[in-house]
């Protein structure tokens, strides 16, 4: 089970390397900032980010070739296997809504759910 867990240490190596090469250190601080939300996403949601534009746009497009796809692959297999018992189901339902963040993470912010209420956020449809 504890599928966070191995979701989690996959966004920490994705964020090691990032920081390795310096120039995608924005991605890795989005890569840690997944890994937390991975560990423990309950009362939290993504909603976007007001005033991303452009540079976030190119960043996800950057970030989907380099890293975003086999984590989302990691957060597919992880989500089929636990959805083969009942038990696992809520948790694999849980994967799959992290698949959006795991391609596109830029322009996005994890806050709790009552942040996002008083703030007048909308949290992302696709988000806890």
């Amino acid at each position: 089970m504890l599928a966070g867990i191995w979701m989690a240490i996959l966004y920490v190596i994705a964020g090691v390397f990032c920081f390795i090469l310096i120039i995608t250190i924005p991605f890795g601080v989005a890569a840690f900032r997944i890994a937390r939300f991975a560990l423990w996403p309950f009362g939290r949601t993504v909603v976007k980010r007001p005033g991303a534009g452009v540079p976030s746009g190119i960043g996800n497009v950057l970030w989907l070739v380099l890293f975003g796809w086999w984590l989302a692959l990691g957060h597919l297999i992880t989500g089929i296997f636990l959805c083969i018992t009942i038990i696992g189901i809520p948790l694999g339902l849980a994967n799959f809504k992290l698949i959006p963040i795991s391609l596109l993470p830029l322009g996005r912010e994890i806050v709790s759910v009552e942040e996002a209420h008083a703030l007048g956020l909308a949290p992302d449809s696709r988000a806890f």
